[in-house]
């Protein structure tokens, strides 16, 4: 339908039916492409799957989130008010004071126990998620547990990132008990009030909080570039000391960023490569989309990110099939999901359009995701900027405002979950994902619009129905809410839409 066609919609609606029938059909024979367009269509009769995925996102720790930082107060407002239940926390290595709390090797007579910069910000994200479970992932060994050539030297400003920390391959301590012990003794300070070091003091913390889930370690496939072999072991080794401490929760392994090697999940997820009582609570990997050259454009962004969404889509069948054959009671987390333009110091432009887009694409994975019988899809990650993975954040960290990214996530929380029933519906347009839904508070119609056109899409007995959007215009603003008015309705670029029956 043309602009002055649809411009000039509104007016229509004083026409009484019978002339208006009769200007559709002049449309029509004005513009053939009008013709063709036939409205949603959907199959209330028979639900298709039935959810059981989460939608929730990752806290990535870095400075912006240290208290007095300029974003610090709203970013944890936003987590707050998402109330989103399996968070993700991740203190990871390029900030080793803040990710690793014994950062020199115990000596005879002395230990190196250090808390200072990780407290203030587990006590922000645990006062932030009150009352919904977690996933806690303290990632990084200390590097001095490694076989390295020489000592790893790390910048003594705690703000400066070093990306350099996660050095060598291969742990000193075969037995692995040393890992444990560290994991163990960290565990302990927040969930037994302190521990006893290696020498036998005891370190007294303020500290009782639950770890619903604890995820062990983060991409060793990049970060240590350790073999599915060495890492089953580490995990084993890990877990079975801290179900001494807390035998109620429950572990998430694997956590790899590129889950297109299969040995990973095919040796993992078998019972047979893991110690007496090692539990398969759940495992865990990553997706992001990229542009496919340099030189692609916000208009070419949008081909590439869903093209690489349906590749992903596919592989998370195949390791779906993996797990139901080797460990079918195991649940999965896909807790990492978004897009990078280029690297972790992208300092380009990025488009405002392109957080809506990022939006729209986690929308879409969660939507396949739920068909799939994956249980958490989490969006990654609550705050990035400049040189720290810009293009990842759901923060603005200008202004401190959540962007699109995040109100596109909390649209989808806070209208679907665990047990919905999801129907048939099919937009008729190639470009607009329909998705019916059946939830606790009723039907719902999920609209995502993958393209930076605004498209117009035609509808039946649905007038007067409630619609909430993030789209582009909506930019740095909560999601908008509307009604809908007439058989037309316009679906605004990169739009993440849900109509409420």
């Amino acid at each position: 339908m043309n602009k002055y066609y649809h411009s000039n919609f509104e007016g229509f609606k004083s026409i009484k039916p019978s002339k208006f029938f009769a200007i559709v059909i002049i449309c029509s024979i004005a513009n053939p492409i009008f013709a063709q367009v036939k409205p949603l269509t959907i199959n209330w009769k028979t639900p298709t799957f039935t959810s059981n995925t989460t939608p929730t996102l990752q806290v990535v720790v870095n400075p912006m989130l240290k208290r007095g930082a300029s974003i610090h107060q709203s970013s944890f407002q936003a987590l707050k008010e998402m109330e989103a239940d399996y968070v993700r926390f991740v203190p990871w290595f390029p900030y080793p004071k803040a990710a690793v709390v014994e950062l020199k090797e115990p000596t005879k007579t002395e230990t190196f126990w250090d808390f200072q910069y990780a407290d203030p910000i587990v006590e922000d994200f645990m006062s932030a998620t009150k009352g919904h479970p977690v996933v806690m992932n303290f990632s990084t060994i200390p590097v001095w547990m490694f076989k390295n050539p020489k000592p790893v030297i790390y910048p003594e400003d705690p703000d400066l990132p070093f990306w350099e920390y996660n050095q060598g391959k291969e742990l000193r301590d075969p037995t692995f008990k040393e890992v444990a012990n560290y994991f163990a003794r960290l565990f302990s300070w927040y969930t037994k009030g302190g521990f006893t070091d290696e020498l036998g003091k005891f370190h007294a913390s303020k500290y009782h909080y639950k770890f619903d889930y604890w995820e062990v370690l983060n991409e060793p496939d990049l970060e240590h570039k350790i073999s599915p072999e060495l890492y089953t072991k580490i995990y084993d080794a890990v877990v079975l000391e801290l179900k001494k401490i807390a035998p109620e929760t429950k572990f998430i392994g694997i956590s790899v960023a590129l889950e297109t090697n299969p040995q990973w999940f095919e040796h993992f997820l078998n019972p047979a490569n893991h110690k007496s009582g090692v539990p398969l609570d759940g495992i865990s990997y990553h997706f992001y989309g990229r542009p496919a050259s340099k030189n692609q454009t916000i208009d070419s962004y949008q081909y590439s990110f869903f093209d690489q969404a349906n590749g992903f889509l596919d592989r998370v069948r195949y390791i779906e099939n993996i797990r139901k054959r080797l460990a079918p009671k195991t649940i999965t987390h896909i807790n990492e999901i978004g897009n990078i333009l280029e690297n972790r110091d992208f300092k380009g432009v990025i488009p405002e359009d392109y957080w809506n887009l990022s939006g729209a694409m986690f929308a879409y994975i969660f939507v396949e995701l739920s068909k799939i019988g994956i249980e958490v899809a989490g969006e990654s990650q609550l705050v990035g900027y400049p040189t720290q993975f810009p293009d990842v954040s759901m923060m603005n960290w200008k202004n401190g405002k959540p962007n699109a990214r995040y109100w596109a996530l909390k649209l989808l929380k806070e209208n679907f979950g665990v047990g919905d029933k999801l129907y048939t519906a099919n937009s008729n347009n190639p470009e607009i994902i329909a998705q019916a839904y059946i939830t606790k508070a009723g039907k719902r119609i999920l609209l995502i619009n993958k393209t930076n056109k605004e498209m117009t899409l035609p509808l039946t007995e649905l007038n007067g129905a409630k619609f909430e959007t993030v789209d582009v215009t909506t930019g740095d603003n909560p999601i908008a809410k509307g009604e809908i008015k007439g058989d037309l309705f316009v679906v605004k670029p990169f739009a993440v839409t849900v109509i409420k029956l």
